[in-house]
């Protein structure tokens, strides 16, 4: 028999946006090779994360996805949802609202910037670096900062068996992304939970913060965006100008309501400005990164692929999002109905 250490993770029930919490619970096994039915539903003080009352503080803890953990050994991260007592989805397990499909393949760009004493890596104390232009996928003293953090960041996410796709220096200095792909929505949305657990554990060694806000520095300096990339099975094989475009405009119909799930504070960052389209506007284009949604150009050539939706923040609940983008998606027919809905559309 070995103690093998399962840190639980799980999202509390603060607001706009949830925190990431853990704790670490020891199973005596003579083995585990990632058997998540074996793995038992644990409880937690729900008064200290704004998920209970004092009087009946327990909740629930149901694991979910398990992956190896690199930096401890014998140990793996476990992704939960939050359950009441009576093992029921809690009001904050926002999982839970994902009609999940295996057809739905997800994603994300996600954007972020490393701080301490809340100015970006590589910013002065006083006044600004150079203006944008030399930091995107940038390399050299003077032109990016934290690299290190982001390599080993990078690194344990592979070891750890996530799909993490690629990473990347952004806009503004001391701005990076990470790209994460999964086949399923809760699937995906679970590893990009789990690789942003593993990047403010890495930062808390390196003394510095990650900053999730979607305008982090005001001024002509880009935003943080979580750019999602989505497809569904028609969308991927049957495809076709058509269907790419009703789906666009079932988005433009329900604009207000993606809005409402894609991040706090997301007004500042969406202005029109610095690769976005404004927050009170619908548009989508081919090639265009300053709208709504982009269809790349791999989908425009034979109207075949995935469509990018550029408005979700960097501080969004992919749970919420890809929960959102699949009810859109799904009350598409596949044949117009001659009605145009009003928005507005890219030249391209």
């Amino acid at each position: 028999m070995a103690k093998f250490k399962f840190e639980y993770i799980w999202l509390d029930g603060y607001k706009p946006e949830p925190n990431l919490r853990s704790k670490t619970k020891v199973l005596e096994m003579d083995f585990f090779h990632g058997d998540i039915k074996s793995l038992p539903i644990w409880s937690f003080d729900g008064s200290s994360t704004q998920q209970a009352e004092g009087h009946s503080s327990d909740c629930l803890l149901k694991p979910v996805r398990v992956v190896p953990d690199p930096e401890r050994k014998n140990s793996f991260l476990v992704m939960c949802e939050v359950l009441t007592p009576e093992g029921a989805p809690h009001a904050t397990n926002t999982r839970a609202l994902i009609e999940d499909d295996p057809d739905f393949w997800f994603g994300f760009e996600q954007e972020y910037v490393l701080t301490i004493e809340g100015l970006p890596l590589g910013f002065p104390k006083q006044g600004y670096p150079r203006p944008q232009g030399p930091y995107y996928c940038s390399v050299g003293l003077g032109n990016c900062a934290g690299r290190d953090i982001v390599e080993e960041h990078f690194d344990l996410c592979l070891d750890a068996g996530l799909d993490i796709t690629g990473i990347n220096a952004e806009v503004m200095l001391g701005q990076w992304e990470f790209q994460c792909f999964g086949k399923g929505a809760k699937r995906a949305a679970d590893d990009l939970w789990l690789t942003r657990y593993l990047l403010h554990r890495v930062t808390e060694k390196h003394g510095v913060e990650v900053e999730f806000h979607p305008k982090p520095i005001q001024g002509d300096w880009n935003g943080s965006g979580m750019h999602t990339n989505f497809s569904n099975r028609d969308m991927r094989e049957v495809g076709g100008k058509e269907l790419i475009e009703e789906i666009c405009d079932k988005f433009a119909v329900a604009h207000q309501e993606h809005i409402a799930v894609y991040g706090s504070d997301n007004e500042k960052r969406l202005t029109g400005l610095h690769e976005t389209q404004s927050i009170h506007k619908f548009s989508y284009g081919v090639s265009d990164r300053g709208a709504s949604i982009r269809i790349p150009v791999s989908t425009a050539q034979g109207w075949k692929g995935y469509l990018e939706d550029r408005r979700p923040a960097s501080n969004a609940d992919p749970y919420r999002v890809v929960a959102r983008i699949i009810q859109t998606v799904k009350g598409v027919s596949g044949k117009t109905n001659g009605v145009t809905p009003q928005k507005e559309k890219s030249k391209n």
